[in-house]
């Protein structure tokens, strides 16, 4: 139970900050991203909304080989947590290399690499979910994750709105239409307009080797961290109304 009591806590935390009214310097953030966001080439916007669109219909209609998750629940919840850091770390690492990589080949090789860096980090999501015992086979499964992903990469605008989606999502999954009744273009088009273009620029170390490999670090790690916080509510169920932990833990 001290280990349940110990992420019950962080999972209560990050959910009061996710709620918590934007500060004063969660404005003058926001109006500074704004004006980088107009400072970044077309041809970046054109990059990252192409990407977008390839990650959200790749991730919704083209992993329908994936397997049922492993029988994880099975094990206890510290041990799988211990797996997902290490994976987040291994990730994080490999991710600062290639960022390094793409950066010392200068800004076309950058664009290049754009859409892959940003499936690593989709890959990522999908380990993350089985080891929490998740089936990703499951349509509605990796519509969660594509919400992961926007919420660590969203706009100060953005963040609230999503993880109000997010909240008591296993009882919203019965109103979520399956694959083939899915409008994915529009959602493609809000996902998009969610998305923070200045913070997943970076993924683009256009700026050189050392600035690649650093941003990508740090954004894995905040992948990583967000992803866990948000399985974490839906297997502890909100900490905020509930005070007894979903009975998927062992």
């Amino acid at each position: 139970m001290e280990y349940l009591d110990k992420i019950r806590m962080e999972l209560d935390l990050w959910q009061r900050q996710l709620s918590s009214p934007p500060s004063a310097f969660d404005h003058l953030a926001a109006r500074v991203q704004k004006k980088i966001n107009n400072y970044i080439p077309e041809k970046v916007h054109n990059a990252v909304t192409a990407a977008i669109k390839g990650l959200v219909k790749t991730v919704l209609f083209g992993a329908t080989h994936l397997s049922a998750a492993p029988p994880y629940g099975t094990t206890s919840l510290i041990h799988r947590e211990a797996l997902i850091k290490d994976r987040i770390d291994s990730y994080a690492k490999g991710s600062a290399a290639e960022g390094g990589l793409t950066g010392a080949g200068g800004f076309v090789t950058s664009m290049a690499d754009f859409p892959i860096l940003i499936g690593i980090k989709i890959k990522l999501l999908f380990e993350i979910a089985t080891l929490y015992g998740f089936d990703i086979s499951d349509f509605r499964e990796r519509l969660y994750i594509l919400h992961i992903f926007q919420l660590a990469f969203s706009s100060t605008k953005g963040t609230q709105n999503i993880y109000q989606k997010m909240q008591k999502w296993d009882e919203r999954i019965l109103d979520i239409p399956d694959a083939d009744n899915f409008d994915w273009k529009t959602f493609q088009q809000e996902y998009r307009d969610y998305i923070d273009i200045a913070k997943l620029a970076q993924l683009l170390p256009v700026v050189g080797a050392a600035v690649g490999a650093i941003a990508n670090f740090k954004l894995v790690k905040k992948l990583g961290k967000t992803a866990m916080q948000a399985y974490r509510m839906r297997l502890l169920g909100n900490a905020h109304h509930s005070e007894s932990p979903s009975s998927n833990i062992p």
